[in-house]
């Protein structure tokens, strides 16, 4: 993970100094959100994990988008196997700080988008459940 509190303008782009635009440059594409939306919202940590999503990423975008969140320090990863090397990815509290913008996406969602639906509480126990390792 990169060793700093904030993210270098350069980093982003350098396009221009406008923070959405810098902003969007990091996260703006779907797959990033949805990485992250899995690990805020379902507790996924493993790269089986989120292939799972019914998304469907492929595993060469999830590699890019995994990689880049990590060298802006969104997310941070840790080793849980040796032989292969084998990695569970973790928020930072810059990627944790994504939440209420991440909510409110999913609000303007439900308001404008007919058919569109949160899960219950009990739905997102049920897939929680998938992905903690730690009862396993």
């Amino acid at each position: 993970m990169k060793k700093c509190d904030r993210i270098n303008v350069e980093d982003c782009g350098g396009r221009s100094t406008c923070p959405l635009t810098n902003t969007l440059d990091l996260i703006g594409d779907k797959w990033t959100l949805l990485v992250i939306r899995d690990m805020l919202f379902l507790g996924m940590k493993q790269f089986g994990d989120f292939l799972d999503s019914p998304e469907g990423i492929s595993t060469n975008i999830l590699t890019d988008r995994l990689k880049r969140l990590e060298e802006h320090g969104i997310v941070d990863k840790k080793s849980y196997q040796d032989n292969p090397v084998r990695y569970e990815y973790f928020l930072t509290p810059a990627g944790y700080a994504l939440k209420p913008i991440l909510m409110e996406i999913a609000g303007w969602g439900l308001t404008h988008i007919e058919g569109t639906k949160i899960p219950s509480e009990k739905e997102l126990t049920e897939i929680r459940k998938r992905y903690d390792r730690n009862g396993k």
